[in-house]
């Protein structure tokens, strides 16, 4: 063999011994958990300020919180656009089915601002609104069915005992076919199909995220958190926060009427 051929065919062979190693720790790394690095679709967080106040075309303001639990109380505040001091302002929400209904009602301050408190009687999430009081109590049908909903989205929640868990299950496959890693946004609940969204809330935090485990197995407990869930909303140990299966906000049906 010439001198030539000699040398090219030891540089070949350093090349191969230099490339083998790093064939061998790319084939030895662990594949990538796509649950890891990917948030749940769908699924996610809301990092929504829930003190901004909602600005309408008309120049009114509205300020509520994104989400409160039943039984406990909403204020909400703001301006109603050609109010004057002394006027009577009526706070709604929109049902599915009866419309805009009056939940409570408030006096307009000398500022021009109102501020009223209602208690949450039920769960479900909804479009709450400020407007005069006397064109509340005359709307009519039609105008009822054809004027756009304006109004700030709010989500009212049940209570729910909840725990967290994740560290012992990281790898292995849920009950749902998901693979349990550090990263995903999830709950395990006993009956709800799996891919089912739920609201959870826990002081002024929300996280929309699917079902994707069965459980918990604790008495008196409603969901188990996936340990990036609890992170979201700032859960540390067993407590009750807000929860409440994710719908839209209801639209206001040709028939409702405001009342």
């Amino acid at each position: 063999m010439s001198k030539t051929n000699l040398l090219k065919l030891g540089a070949a062979l350093c090349g191969l011994a230099f490339a083998a190693p790093a064939m061998a720790v790319a084939a030895d790394a662990p594949s990538a958990d796509p649950s890891a690095t990917v948030a749940p679709s769908p699924g996610g967080m809301s990092y929504d300020d829930p003190s901004a106040p909602t600005v309408f075309a008309d120049g009114s303001t509205l300020t509520a919180p994104l989400g409160q639990l039943v039984g406990a109380t909403v204020s909400v505040h703001g301006v109603v656009a050609g109010s004057h001091p002394g006027d009577a302002v009526a706070v709604q929400r929109l049902d599915p089915l009866a419309g805009w209904v009056t939940a409570t009602t408030a006096t307009v301050a000398a500022d021009g601002s109102y501020d009223a408190v209602w208690q949450v009687d039920h769960a479900g999430k909804t479009t709450v609104r400020a407007i005069l009081a006397a064109p509340a109590t005359t709307a009519t049908r039609a105008a009822t069915a054809t004027t756009a909903v304006q109004g700030r989205t709010i989500t009212l929640y049940r209570r729910a005992r909840v725990t967290w868990y994740g560290p012992g299950f990281y790898g292995h496959r849920t009950a749902c076919g998901r693979r349990m890693s550090r990263g995903l946004l999830g709950v395990a609940h006993k009956s709800l199909p799996c891919g089912t969204l739920v609201d959870l809330y826990n002081n002024g935090r929300t996280v929309t995220v699917p079902v994707i485990d069965r459980g918990p197995f604790r008495p008196g407990t409603s969901f188990d958190l996936t340990a990036a869930t609890a992170r979201a909303i700032g859960v540390t140990a067993t407590t009750t926060i807000g929860a409440v299966r994710s719908v839209p906000a209801p639209v206001v049906a040709a028939s409702a009427v405001s009342r």
